[in-house]
């Protein structure tokens, strides 16, 4: 157990207390779900602290009316300690206001807990298998791929922050046509390092020179033995081969973001163990898949189309406008079967499953949510699932397109970016955008030192806590919670927004949105840097006042404890706090 417990944690307690007494009372009926039940602060401060739902989302399924429900549960909420004012708003939302020792007594628990302030215990018992990048391993990572893999691993780092174990997961696709390309591809650059004269790379080959290593290394190994060959002889080898050094460079590109996976599960792997032909036998056996006709792509005349039967996937039992094939008609696997088949694997081992996609694989999301919950029935219990979707990401120099790499040989490599702005600057500004907006990056505004720019903004609050706190000892002072009683309201005020952690870490890591954080560091940051601005102008409002060590004590111990909450929430993200600018 914590050596302290926050507000959040101790009014979520209060209200659970208060709806206990209400059942046993009888005003209740007992075991009601208060799953939908939040204890959060209220939209508009001036309204109180906090403010609960319980009696609007409780008073239906009780048979009860919400306001009569709230009047109780308000009398209940009077008894609270350090409760000073309950109010009932609108048809039945509680306000609550808390005394002063309430957020003091807040300022002390984020000093005891340290670096686990924040942390929550409401994911404890559930695993959840997060995926996230899964490129086709054929090239380099590029900045497309970028933001999924941000948002994949800051949320990992968030649902374990909450109390889930997680398993990062990338699904390599290994066993698609794009494997051959990448395979004729590195056989036209060991021809090279052989001595052949290969001219322009062909149109349908990756034209980008990271193969020339590949192509060296095979030749090395090889000597010229396949040179001559039928493809049929050296495609699987040189697909194999290229595949495992493609992955090892992904692998080296994330790991400049700071990104590792647990498992990499490879497709050609699940289809050689035979895992699509069992995931067929259940899906037949519960009368979701059958031969039938394929319907002609709707809004499309073409002219060859014939109708062919095929094993379908009833999708349109689940939402989706029509049912999917899982092969094609050479017997071979459709992306959608191989995939349901993957998918199928992933929910024997995982209590929830969260993909991060990218927004150019919109058009499957419905399928493959249908399949899943379709398949649920094997698992043997309900496996929660959802897809975020990412959109891509605009490379910009002061405004203006950045030219393609010619590495990479279309596109500009991750590996460039992270090099010249860091990997700080690039892994937070990933997430100051909802994952579904489309985002700007632009080389000249990531490292610009203004409040516009979130990265400077949030690093630049916490060096300036770092700055006072060198100066502080370099006066002989430092920070104490003796003298937390002298706090004003502006400090208060500080304390509340920073106290709002908790909530912000159980509602981001509920919804799968770890965005949220880096949305309120800013936020934070910005409440620090206003309370900073008072001293300018009012030297008796700084946090260090030379004349009163007592007084300097307690706002250094309250700039400490947001500087805490700063590292807290950016080590969610990736992004190492900076102790000076």
């Amino acid at each position: 157990m914590h050596q302290a417990q926050t507000i959040h944690a101790a009014f979520v307690g209060h209200v659970s207390a208060a709806l206990d007494a209400l059942e046993a009372a009888g005003t209740l009926p007992g075991g009601l779900s208060r799953g939908a039940v939040t204890v959060e602060p209220p939209r508009d401060p001036t309204h109180g602290d906090l403010s609960t739902n319980a009696a609007m989302v409780l008073a239906k399924p009780a048979g009860t009316n919400p306001r009569a429900l709230a009047e109780a549960l308000a009398e209940q909420l009077r008894a609270a300690p350090q409760v000073t004012d309950v109010a009932i708003a609108g048809p039945g939302f509680l306000n609550l206001r808390l005394n002063r020792d309430a957020w003091l007594n807040e300022l002390r628990a984020i000093g005891v807990l340290g670096a686990e302030y924040g942390r929550s215990e409401v994911g404890s018992g559930t695993t959840v298998n997060v995926e996230y990048v899964s490129a086709n391993p054929t090239g380099p990572m590029h900045m497309g791929h970028c933001r999924g893999a941000v948002v994949g691993d800051a949320l990992a780092s968030l649902l374990e922050f909450a109390g889930h174990e997680v398993i990062r997961e990338y699904y390599v696709n290994d066993a698609g046509g794009q494997v051959d390309v990448l395979a004729d591809s590195v056989f036209l650059r060991y021809a090279e390092a052989l001595g052949t004269e290969i001219g322009e790379i062909p149109s349908g080959l990756y034209p980008g020179e990271y193969l020339k290593p590949v192509g060296e290394a095979l030749a090395a190994e090889c000597g010229a033995s396949y040179i001559g060959e039928s493809a049929d002889k050296w495609r699987p080898v040189f697909r194999k081969r290229a595949v495992a050094m493609m992955m090892e460079m992904i692998k080296a590109d994330l790991a400049l973001l700071g990104i590792a996976h647990d498992v990499f599960a490879s497709e050609a792997e699940l289809q050689a163990a035979g895992k699509p032909a069992e995931a067929e036998a259940w899906l037949r056996a519960h009368d979701l898949v059958y031969d039938g006709m394929l319907e002609a792509p709707k809004g499309k005349t073409i002219e060859d189309w014939e109708p062919e039967a095929l094993p379908l996937f009833r999708s349109t039992r689940f939402g989706d406008d029509q049912d999917r094939p899982i092969r094609k008609s050479d017997g071979s696997w459709t992306y959608f079967g191989a995939d349901l088949a993957y998918h199928f694997q992933k929910a024997h081992s995982a209590d929830a499953l969260v993909d991060i996609w990218g927004a150019d694989h919109a058009g499957t999301v419905k399928r493959i949510k249908a399949a899943v919950a379709a398949m649920t029935g094997a698992v043997g219990h309900p496996v929660p699932f959802e897809i975020k979707l990412v959109q891509m990401v605009q490379l910009l120099r002061n405004g203006e397109p950045v030219k393609m790499s010619k590495r990479a040989g279309t596109f500009v490599t991750l590996a460039d970016v992270v090099r010249e702005v860091g990997k700080d600057v690039v892994r937070f500004t990933m997430l100051t955008r909802k994952p579904e907006a489309q985002m700007d990056f632009d080389f000249a505004k990531v490292v610009e030192a203004s409040k516009d720019n979130p990265v400077f903004y949030v690093q630049y609050a916490h060096a300036r806590i770092s700055s006072t706190m060198r100066k502080a000892a370099a006066a002989g002072m430092g920070p104490s919670p003796e003298g937390l009683d002298r706090l004003g309201e502006e400090e208060l005020a500080l304390v509340k927004i920073a106290a709002q952690f908790p909530r912000v870490i159980e509602a981001a890591a509920a919804a799968r949105e770890p965005h949220r954080v880096a949305f309120f560091l800013y936020d934070l940051a910005a409440a620090f840097h206003a309370f900073w601005n008072l001293g300018n102008d009012q030297p008796e409002k700084r946090i260090i006042v030379a004349q009163d060590a007592s007084l300097s004590g307690a706002r250094l111990f309250l700039a400490a404890q947001i500087g805490q909450i700063v590292r807290n929430g950016l080590a969610l993200l990736g992004v190492v706090a900076v102790e000076e600018m």
